[in-house]
């Protein structure tokens, strides 16, 4: 009778149970000690250390590498199709393509903790939203006393025509993702903020207040760059005496004691500081290791498991789960000012992006 318990618990880890009563964190630990080593691909360096902390505290081998979110689709895609899966598990900061291409092709699998759902809020988990990553406005803390602005429209005034830093909406998709975010979830807040900039109302031949923003950045020569370290470095690197306000990675704040920057925050701007990308965890489809991916999803939604990108200010997706009170941006005092990503349109995302590109190339002036 013994026996049979344990092996219904152990079935019952194996296939995640309906209920948060009927799985067995450790019948699943179990499990996973019997299969072979996983591989634990995400965008971000803290993947080693994470899958090292995993192996350390469960005795299942995994091995972290950083591999960029289309890098990754890519793999996944072949290897499926090969019938040789390598990568175990993904991590991948582009819910979008996730929703668009790998689970509807049944390439992975999205799994949400049974004894940790009641934790993540429901627009998280179809599918799993492991970490929300804020992008954030930022300024020269050398430079200005305070952020030089207070409402985004400003971003588009003379003033600061070249003097706007950020990665190129055609090499990075979180960008276009946030125009239609903006446009989906935003459009009445950006028009009341052109308003309440200019003491007029929004006159324009666009059909959204969000396309006369992005239209008026994009005549506006923004410096494009092809990694958040180089919109970072242009804002606030030492010496940096040209008064840039960048977009980048609240990440990238740990650069003001790593590298001397001097990054800030701009709190307070009218109606929002930035807007946040969310990375979907997954379990490939496939996979020679299906109880050690579950358990290291599991563990990438504590938060001892997200500890290391947690010190980089991307946020859990587990309400249980806060940000240190060292963590360098400062952005946990802030989260209301974010526009926060929102899976619900994520199709619409993937199916728009062409469209934003194209919309920002014609735009786009030097």
């Amino acid at each position: 009778m013994k026996h049979l318990t344990t092996t219904v618990a152990m079935l019952m880890a194996l296939t995640g149970g309906a209920h948060a009563e009927d799985f067995d964190l450790n019948a699943l630990i179990e499990a996973a000690k019997a299969e072979p080593p996983i591989t634990v691909f995400d965008s971000t360096g803290k993947i080693v250390d994470m899958a090292e902390a995993f192996t350390a505290k469960y005795g299942v081998q995994a091995t972290g590498t950083k591999t960029k979110a289309p890098a990754q689709m890519e793999t996944i895609i072949r290897e499926v199709q090969a019938g040789n899966v390598q990568g175990d598990v993904s991590l991948i900061s582009d819910v979008p393509a996730v929703m668009g291409q790998l689970l509807p092709g049944g390439f992975a699998e999205s799994w949400v903790p049974p004894d940790l759902a009641g934790d993540i809020a429901a627009e998280a988990k179809d599918p799993l939203l492991v970490v929300s990553s804020p992008n954030v406005l930022a300024y020269n803390t050398n430079l200005f006393e305070s952020c030089p602005i207070t409402n985004i429209w400003q971003l588009t005034d003379p003033e600061w025509k070249g003097k706007v830093a950020m990665q190129d909406p055609l090499g990075k998709p979180s960008y276009t993702d946030w125009f239609n975010q903006m446009q989906t979830y935003a459009d009445d807040k950006i028009r009341a903020a052109y308003a309440t900039q200019y003491g007029k109302p929004l006159e324009t031949d666009q059909a959204t207040a969000t396309a006369a923003f992005i239209a008026a950045l994009a005549a506006n020569g923004p410096l494009l760059t092809d990694a958040d370290a180089a919109a970072a470095e242009a804002v606030a690197a030492p010496g940096q005496t040209e008064p840039f306000v960048g977009l980048v990675s609240a990440a990238k704040f740990r650069d003001n004691a790593g590298a001397g920057f001097s990054l800030g925050l701009c709190s307070g701007v009218d109606p929002i500081i930035g807007f946040t990308n969310a990375t979907v965890g997954l379990i490939v489809k496939g996979t020679d290791s299906p109880n050690a991916a579950k358990l290291f999803i599991h563990y990438a939604m504590t938060a001892e498991g997200i500890a290391p990108q947690a010190e980089d200010g991307k946020m859990s997706l587990n309400t249980t789960v806060g940000l240190p009170a060292d963590e360098p941006s400062g952005i946990a005092a802030h989260v209301s000012e974010l526009l926060a990503y929102n899976p619900a349109s994520g199709l619409d995302d993937w199916d728009t992006r062409q469209d934003w590109q194209d919309f920002w190339r014609l735009n786009y002036a030097k």
